[in-house]
């Protein structure tokens, strides 16, 4: 049984200046992201891609700064509409207190999607070329986001045995029984084991849109499996089913992946020019 090292979560203080852990792991994830799109570029079908439709590196930066327009905006809607709306409703001018925490992967992803759709239209590609291109870049961001999680000490999981070696207890969470560390689960999974399978896949050409009904899919599964053993929301609790609120959020997520390949494998491969 481990204990929870209550990490400082302040990384470097430099006079009122604060630099959060948090905020360095957000750095770490854009860089990432950064990295794998100029690699991407590489791949088929875009190295390929000539004339107007080649991609550059600065398409990447546009992406990149369009995602983060996406996340920041799409993940604070989407948490406070998905997980406490009765309460921003009576209180609308705390939804712009970022400040205060709360961001949400499923409201981030519809911000994401938003982003693209605005990329697509302003290029002159299609939606789920670009949609192809980001969701391998993803995972790692992700991932880096976990990290930040457990840093701070946040999200941490449901009771689990005694006898469990890697258990840690959380004494801020109010318990001295030991928890799994659901960050460090949600980290490997749909952090790194997502990015692995996904990069791998995403190396081979595909019809247009299964790399990122791929995303969708093995996201939403690695995500579903996490939720067992992460505690839920105090305000929430388990809905029907005995589901979270991240399961059901992820059951429409996978059911679109499912759909979104089985309808591409239906289209006529794409000539490219």
């Amino acid at each position: 049984m481990l204990t929870y090292p209550q990490i400082d979560p302040i990384a470097l203080q430099l006079g009122p200046i604060a630099v959060h852990w948090y905020g360095l792991t957000y750095l770490a994830a854009f860089g990432l992201f950064m990295l794998l799109g100029i690699r991407r570029l590489r791949h088929p079908p875009f190295v390929r891609l000539t004339g107007d439709q080649a991609w550059t590196r600065k398409d990447v930066e546009d992406i990149l700064f369009l995602g983060v327009v996406g996340v920041v905006i799409g993940g604070r809607l989407g948490y406070c509409l998905f997980y406490k709306p009765a309460y921003y409703l009576s209180h609308p001018l705390e939804v712009f207190a970022v400040w205060q925490g709360g961001m949400a992967f499923h409201g981030g992803l519809l911000g994401v999607i938003g982003a693209m759709l605005w990329f697509a239209h302003s290029r002159r590609r299609h939606w789920l070329q670009v949609a192809d291109f980001v969701a391998p870049c993803v995972p790692t961001g992700l991932a880096a986001g976990r990290i930040g999680n457990f840093i701070n000490g946040e999200l941490w999981g449901r009771f689990s045995s005694p006898d469990l070696p890697w258990g840690m207890v959380f004494a801020h969470s109010g318990s001295m029984q030991p928890r799994h560390p659901s960050q460090i689960y949600q980290f490997l999974l749909e952090g790194l084991l997502l990015f692995v399978l996904l990069w791998l896949y995403a190396r081979k050409e595909h019809r247009q849109g299964q790399v990122a009904a791929a995303f969708l899919f093995g996201y939403g599964l690695l995500r579903f499996i996490a939720e067992y053993f992460r505690e839920p929301d105090d305000y929430l609790g388990l809905l029907s089913m005995g589901l979270s609120m991240g399961q059901w959020l992820c059951l429409p997520m996978m059911a679109a992946g499912v759909g979104l390949w089985l309808w591409a494998q239906r289209q006529p491969q794409r000539s490219v020019a």
